[in-house]
């Protein structure tokens, strides 16, 4: 059995779609540029917020606006990320269980640390034990780059071998193999189970508590 599980966050553990899709909107509309639609958003989620403001502005939008857009959209998100947000079905379950066998839990995402920091707290208390988010301006790479789940690990004592990690995503999949970490490919998040295949998911599970049997039997 694995000593530590490390989840992504959006998509994984939390639905945010509909508030980031909020945010972007927001922001985009703060500088009469276009709106996105909910899909758009989903298609640019999972290599962090600067990226994401990337995608949602037009082809073509100056530098000096896309970064205003990103400002607006970290200062709107921060105080708008709990809106709409929230778990996915049977996911406290799953955190719950894993904390009574004691299994011990972590996330790392490509969201602002300190959002991730903040819905952690939020929604999960003491059912996650460490939570990283982007923290580039430091130097550490963000997903797919290890960095951050090497930190995670660190933080929690554990080795590559002793540890899942879990995500919605290819930036997840890439992310485990650069690490030296299992992944298991969750189905219900941003990213359907064709494309997880075709990104090189090997291990795929379609709910909270085919995941936990999973860990359970090690």
């Amino acid at each position: 059995m694995y000593r530590c599980i490390i989840f992504d966050l959006d998509g994984t553990l939390l639905n945010t779609l509909c508030d980031l899709a909020a945010a972007v909107n927001h922001s985009l509309l703060l500088h009469s540029l276009p709106a996105r639609t909910q899909d758009e958003v989903q298609r640019f989620i999972g290599n962090g917020v600067a990226k994401l403001i990337e995608r949602a502005v037009p082809a073509g939008t100056p530098k000096d606006i896309t970064a205003a857009v990103l400002s607006d959209f970290k200062i709107y998100y921060a105080e708008h990320c709990e809106d709409m947000t929230s778990p996915y079905p049977d996911i406290l379950p799953l955190l719950s269980e894993l904390k009574e066998h004691g299994i011990l839990t972590g996330i790392v995402s490509n969201k602002f640390d300190a959002a991730v920091k903040a819905l952690s707290a939020h929604y999960f208390h003491d059912l996650i034990d460490v939570a990283v988010g982007e923290r580039e301006a430091e130097g550490i790479r963000k997903k797919p780059a290890p960095d951050t789940l090497w930190m995670a690990m660190k933080e929690l004592g554990v080795s590559p071998t002793e540890t899942l990690y879990v995500g919605d995503a290819d930036t997840d999949i890439l992310t485990a193999n650069a690490a030296g970490v299992d992944c298991v490919s969750v189905t219900w998040g941003f990213r359907d189970r064709d494309f997880l295949v075709a990104h090189g998911a090997s291990v795929l599970v379609d709910t909270p508590r085919t995941l936990l049997s999973l860990i359970l039997k090690g």
